[in-house]
């Protein structure tokens, strides 16, 4: 640490995640103050010891207190989140997700670095492209031999923990969020639907999310007919 930083008028909870020479072990939770358009938000930061990728969560208020916390789990999406794509919901449900915690002034949104629904942005492309062909979303990942879905919920809870949340009010349209969390030991006391609009170029994707892949439609409760027996079949 340069003398001038060691000197520097910081609050010693600022400070103390510097006091570290060289990486930040695995594991191990780093924080910030983060502003962002919707508010003044706690940015979080830890690596995962099994794969070394890094995740994020966002926080405001007091969310260590035992009380059910408004929770968005929101997977990396470099095309929807960062390059703006309206083939996917992604983007604005991102930012949906940001709206309603500043709007409740409590809550939590993890980010978690699984692209494409955990088969990575190559083979993202690759999907992108037989879907161009006329492939849906399922479609085109078994057509490349990948899995509809290879998301891995484990890291959401170890930040949970981490960030002493026992009981999320979970902001999703998709119920396999509601499982895994439970398996994993976190109480999922309310399930809040995220409502974003549809546009010309992703409603046939938002229409395979609800008939294949067993997704609440935003203002529905229960999953599409049919949709639960072709995931259980999978």
């Amino acid at each position: 640490m340069t003398a001038k930083l060691a000197n520097a008028s910081l609050p010693t909870d600022l400070l103390a995640p510097l006091r570290h020479q060289g990486p930040v072990p695995a594991g191990e939770l780093v924080s910030c103050r983060l502003p962002t358009a919707w508010g003044d938000f706690e940015l979080h930061g830890l690596i995962d010891a099994t794969t070394g990728h890094e995740h994020a969560a966002l926080s405001m208020g007091p969310i260590a207190d035992g009380a059910p916390v408004l929770t968005r789990v929101h997977s990396e999406c470099l095309t929807g989140d960062t390059l703006f794509s309206l083939k996917c919901d992604c983007g604005p449900q991102l930012q949906g997700g940001l709206r309603a915690i500043a709007t409740e002034g409590r809550g939590v949104l993890l980010y978690l670095r699984q692209e494409g629904r955990g088969i990575g942005l190559v083979n993202k492309i690759r999907a992108y492209a037989l879907q161009q062909a006329g492939a849906d979303t399922v479609e085109a990942n078994r057509l490349l031999g990948l899995p509809d879905d290879a998301r891995d919920y484990a890291m959401a809870a170890t930040l949970l923990g981490k960030l002493g949340v026992q009981r999320v009010k979970l902001l999703t349209n998709n119920p396999a969020k509601v499982e895994a969390l439970q398996a994993l030991g976190i109480e999922v006391s309310e399930r809040v639907p995220l409502r974003t609009p549809a546009n010309r170029h992703n409603q046939a994707y938002l229409k395979t999310k609800t008939d294949r892949m067993g997704h609440w439609r935003p203002d529905a409760d229960t999953p599409a007919a049919g949709a639960a027996d072709e995931q259980h079949e999978r």
